[in-house]
Parts: C-alpha cells; sequence; structure tokens
C-alpha cells in the first residue's frame, strides 16, 4: 500500500519541481532582460530650478544629484529601451544652489531643508513610445516629493541612446510652490517677491 501510494505521488512532486523550475526560469529571463543605469557622475548632468519675481528672473542648479533608473533591454531594431520599469531621483536640498547665498539660505528656510532635507522623485508609471532610430520619448508619472509634501505628477521625458549606450534623458516640468505647502520667499524686506510658479528642466546621462 505504501509503495503504491509513493508511485501515485511521485509524478505530483514531478510536475510541481517542473513548474517551480519554470518560473525561476523566467524569472532569470526577466532580469537579464533589464539593466539598471545610473547617473554618469559628470557636469553634463544638469538639473535647474527657474522662477521668476517682481523684479528679476531667478536660476538655481542642483548639485550632485543621484538618479537611477532600470530600463528594459534596448532594442536591436530600433536601438531604443522597450520600456522603464523602475527610476528613482534624488538631490538634497542644500544642494540647490544660486550665486546669491541670501537667497540660498532663504529659499531652505522655505522648503524646510532642515526637517526634510532630501527632495525625490520616485516612478509610478511610464509608457516608453519610440520616435526614430535611437530615439523615444516617455510619459513618466510619479511621486515628487519637495518639503515633505508628496505630489503625483506626469512629465514627457525626450529619449536617445548614443553609440555606446549611454541614454541621454531631457525634459522639464512646472510647478507651483503652494502645491507643496512652501510659502514663495520674499527678500529686501518684501521689495522682492518670488513667484509661486516654477519650471524644473534637466539633461541626465546614464550609464549600465
Amino acid at each position: 500500500m505504501r509503495r503504491r501510494l509513493y508511485q501515485s505521488t511521485l509524478p505530483i512532486y514531478f510536475r510541481h519541481l517542473f513548474v517551480l523550475i519554470f518560473i525561476c526560469a523566467a524569472a532569470g529571463t526577466n532580469l537579464h532582460a533589464q539593466a539598471l543605469y545610473k547617473l554618469n557622475g559628470s557636469k553634463d548632468n544638469v538639473v535647474k530650478i527657474s522662477g521668476k519675481s517682481n523684479v528679476h528672473d531667478w536660476t538655481m542648479m542642483a548639485q550632485n544629484p543621484v538618479c537611477e533608473a532600470n530600463f528594459r533591454i534596448i532594442s536591436p531594431e530600433g536601438g531604443v529601451p522597450k520600456n522603464l520599469v523602475s527610476l528613482h531621483f534624488s538631490v538634497k536640498a542644500k544642494n540647490l544652489k544660486s550665486e546669491s547665498e541670501s537667497m540660498n539660505n532663504r529659499t531652505y528656510k522655505a522648503i524646510k531643508a532642515d526637517a526634510y532635507p532630501e527632495i525625490d522623485f520616485k516612478l509610478r508609471e511610464a509608457t516608453v513610445t519610440p520616435l526614430q532610430k535611437n530615439k523615444f520619448s516617455v510619459n513618466v508619472t510619479g511621486a515628487l516629493t519637495i518639503a515633505g509634501v508628496s505630489k503625483v505628477i506626469t512629465v514627457e521625458v525626450n529619449g536617445e541612446v548614443d553609440a555606446d549606450n549611454t541614454i541621454i534623458c531631457t525634459g522639464q516640468e512646472k510647478i507651483m510652490l503652494t502645491d507643496y505647502g512652501i510659502q514663495p520667499p520674499s527678500f529686501m524686506l518684501g521689495a522682492m517677491k518670488v513667484g509661486n510658479e516654477l519650471t524644473i528642466s534637466f539633461l541626465l546621462n546614464f550609464k549600465k
């Protein structure tokens, strides 16, 4: 009786084992079909925050941004990634720099840099659209967090794959400071008032 029971369960065991091997193989294939890209660390990476005031326009640059992007394998036919699986961008709030130390300090106070030292963006979903050989666009939706407040935004990104498989991404997005609970700062005893709308523009170079 025990022998017959062992013989009857043996095929079930092998079926389960085959399913497990198939799942592991599929997962391994999926992992190899993706590649983790990071910023290449060069000065070619540019993240710029621009705004207006009642006196003049102003600009701040984000120094030493960090970004990791998980792209689906680059198609040999079109030379572009098939998808963007994940992306996480961050920069230290006090790495935003202008030409004015006074403006820097007032900005850090306005965005609560001591309490919330990181500004970051985390991808929720993305759609890649091939445009032509080695060029594509990505409709990116994710959560942008500033001063501890997160808002979902959608950004249209232009991408290009270079000869060495560097992926260059550019784009820009407008945000409102008050959406993040930030009161637009003022200077010179209120004589200069910063506008509520900011434009974030970027040029990022990714390498495996």
